[in-house]
């Protein structure tokens, strides 16, 4: 079975599993990213892997979006997750007051 992880927006450095890998698996990548990433670690379905490496605090973009920020550096196959990375939408407690 061929794994694929899809890259929604240019700016995005994540890309969405549409089958979950092990660790060592090859990710196709489809979408706005060419090529292929081997996972660093197992990875469920519809989670994300990173496309390069990360630095602590960098944005987690994904679908031109950012939709997190990471608590810890990653490596580039690494699972992006609630391990590594903070949430940061719907997030009540981050709203500014009016």
């Amino acid at each position: 079975m061929v794994t694929k992880g899809f890259v929604l927006h240019r700016n995005d450095n994540v890309a969405t599993l549409v089958n979950g890998v092990s660790e060592g698996e090859t990710v196709v990548l489809q979408g706005f990213a060419d090529g292929s990433i081997v996972a660093k670690s197992p990875i469920p379905n519809g989670h994300k892997i990173a496309l390069c490496a990360l630095p602590a605090g960098a944005d987690v973009i994904k679908y031109g979006f950012v939709v997190g920020r990471l608590v810890k550096p990653a490596r580039a196959g690494e699972h992006m997750h609630i391990q590594n990375m903070q949430s940061l939408r719907g997030r009540g407690d981050l709203r500014t007051k009016a």
